[in-house]
């Protein structure tokens, strides 16, 4: 028998299993120690790196051969309904996410808090290594929920486009040197991702996320894109804006690790 839809955002005292394997999977995005260690029972792994790219430029979506790779062995196919969760509050989770929007397939929910609200709710888990079935994919790449540096570039202080920068105030304001160059994209704000997370409820979102991003002009009207140095912190901020309903969120996958390191792009501090 068939499961419902589920929606975007799931509380995990909310998800009922087992689901069932045709319709749902359940995808664990956390350390490979801590998924052999506790898992959601039948969760499938995948290791954050396989959703990376090559060094130097890991924020980039992985290419069609390794996103076959990927998809192939998750048994992906057209109808399938993702479920997302890590241990870390949502960045890989999101990341992954945003590889699904990258491919044109948005079914998909996450995991409120992921493994750490779960086992705080002292849920049911499992150890070992779950697999499934392998399939087929064919797997189309969009760059619908992308921006590359070109387009940022000839979008920087137009009133319509809010870049949100997820890395930390010591990158942000040029303290912290993580690449060629120091500070931030000129007209970004900074919130950084685990600001967006309640660290007294295992790490769910804030019930007052969106009210703290309007106060940062974060709004959904306006074209968003997030980054963060290689688009694993901002894959958390860019789930947040689309359990928040913003309609219009891309991310920067190059982040900056490549507009740090470009000779042409501006920055301040």
């Amino acid at each position: 028998m068939s499961q419902p839809a589920l929606p975007i955002l799931i509380d995990p005292l909310a998800l009922e299993l087992p689901l069932d394997p045709s319709v749902f999977r359940l995808v664990d995005l956390s350390r490979t120690e801590q998924y052999l260690q506790a898992h959601i029972p039948g969760a499938v792994h995948v290791p954050p790196e396989q959703t990376q790219s090559p060094a130097p430029r890991p924020g980039l979506l992985p290419d069609s051969a390794r996103l076959h790779a990927l998809f192939a062995q998750l048994g992906h196919h057209p109808d399938l309904h993702y479920v997302l969760y890590d241990d870390e509050g949502g960045g890989w989770a999101g990341r992954f996410a945003w590889i699904l929007d990258s491919i044109g397939h948005p079914h998909y929910s996450y995991i409120d808090g992921g493994i750490v609200a779960w086992q705080q709710a002292g849920l049911l888990t499992e150890q070992g290594q779950q697999t499934v079935p392998v399939s087929n994919p064919t797997i189309q790449i969009n760059q619908d929920a992308s921006i590359d540096l070109a387009s940022l570039t000839t979008l920087l202080g137009k009133p319509e486009l809010r870049i949100w920068d997820a890395r930390s105030p010591a990158e942000f304001s040029g303290q912290k040197v993580l690449a060629a160059k120091a500070g931030h994209i000129p007209g970004a704000v900074n919130f950084e991702w685990t600001a967006g997370m309640d660290t007294q409820r295992g790490l769910r979102l804030r019930r007052d996320l969106q009210e703290q991003l309007l106060a940062l002009g974060i709004s959904p009207d306006q074209q968003i894109v997030t980054h963060c140095q290689t688009h694993h912190r901002s894959g958390f901020t860019y789930l947040a804006a689309k359990i928040l309903g913003y309609p219009k969120v891309k991310a920067y996958a190059g982040s900056w690790s490549e507009w740090g390191n470009h000779p042409d792009t501006p920055v301040e501090l």
